[in-house]
């Protein structure tokens, strides 16, 4: 029973830390604000998460290991190139439409504590693009694209996906956009115009 309620009170901790952190980010969340949220007192809050770097890191990888198996799903399947790319763009932006924060607390992460990021590199679920690289050697040797690195497209296809929710703000003084939902619903229409962008451009 106690063990059920642990689990119970730390899912709570969980889902009301996302929340505060895809709206106020790592610096703008407070754990008394968690803790308030999660309907818990302070004190039992940090019984279980230390300080707010530990909880953050815990949403992350809660989050992160949602995202993993999909993407890995997608990257070694039996399914065509193009098939590949349509898939991982829209699993990957839809996803991250619903945790805007990962992209940032990634970057932050990488530049404050590389070890962290290696973690999850050496998680069993984290997305392995050999198969992917080796379909894109054959359709180049194939003559079915035009001749580019696997290395290359790749990364191409994570700088698509990834930039405009790392810029998001940027973008939004740019493209005159003040409401949240007018971006999401430009994201959402990425899910395509990535794949299309990509899989036009490899066209021989």
């Amino acid at each position: 029973m106690k063990k059920e309620k642990n689990i119970t009170t730390e899912t709570s901790i969980l889902n009301a830390a996302k929340s505060i952190f895809e709206r106020k980010g790592m610096d703008g969340a407070r754990m008394q604000e968690i803790a308030d949220a999660a309907g818990i007192n302070k004190a039992l809050l940090h019984y279980y998460y230390r300080n707010k770097q530990l909880l953050f890191e815990a949403v992350f990888k809660s989050a992160f290991l949602k995202l993993a198996p999909q993407l890995n799903e997608v990257l070694n399947s039996d399914a065509s190139l193009n098939d590949k790319i349509k898939g991982f763009t829209k699993n990957y932006i839809s996803f991250i439409i619903n945790h805007p924060y990962l992209p940032n607390f990634i970057i932050n992460e990488l530049n404050r504590s590389p070890e962290f990021v290696q973690k999850f590199i050496s998680e069993k679920h984290f997305p392995n693009i050999q198969k992917f690289k080796q379909q894109v050697t054959e359709n180049v040797n194939d003559g079915k694209i035009r001749p580019i690195k696997a290395e290359q497209l790749f990364i191409n296809i994570m700088a698509l996906n990834i930039f405009p929710f790392v810029a998001a703000p940027l973008l939004k003084g740019f493209l005159s956009i003040d409401n949240n939902d007018d971006y999401r619903q430009l994201m959402e229409e990425r899910t395509t115009e990535v794949s299309n962008f990509i899989i036009n451009a490899l066209k021989v």
